[in-house]
């Protein structure tokens, strides 16, 4: 078992900044892929960044890769999403995420894949 707990969404004005942080405890040596992913009111929650755990590879979706780093911090057992020049289209919850399944290098996208999830950071963009 893994548990996830995130923290530092809030309320910015576009383009400014924040930094998600998800400390995970349990069986941490099970984590292979992590994720950040974004949810808002009618929609499936969809992927913002992945990271293979053991080989540092990162995704980052399209609509954030020049403006998002997803990191991980293997000695605080801790994930981070930067966030930079927010948009009012990045506000919703943010959830972190893990699976101890391998995907090869490159984690999947798809929320169904992870099997452990956190409760939920808000993020507000607001103009």
């Amino acid at each position: 078992q893994v548990q996830l707990v995130e923290s530092g969404g809030g309320s910015v004005q576009v383009g400014g900044s924040l930094r998600l942080s998800c400390v995970a405890s349990g069986d941490t040596d099970s984590r292979r892929c992590m994720a950040w992913f974004r949810q808002t009111p009618g929609k499936e929650r969809e992927s913002v960044a992945r990271i293979n755990v053991p080989e540092s590879m990162t995704v980052h979706d399209a609509s954030v890769s020049d403006r998002f780093s997803i990191s991980h911090d293997n000695t605080k057992q801790t994930l981070y999403l930067q966030m930079n020049s927010l948009k009012t289209e990045d506000t919703g919850m943010y959830y972190c995420a893990s699976t101890s399944r391998s995907f090869g290098r490159i984690c999947p996208a798809a929320s169904n894949l992870y099997d452990y999830w956190g409760q939920g950071t808000q993020v507000t963009v607001s103009s």
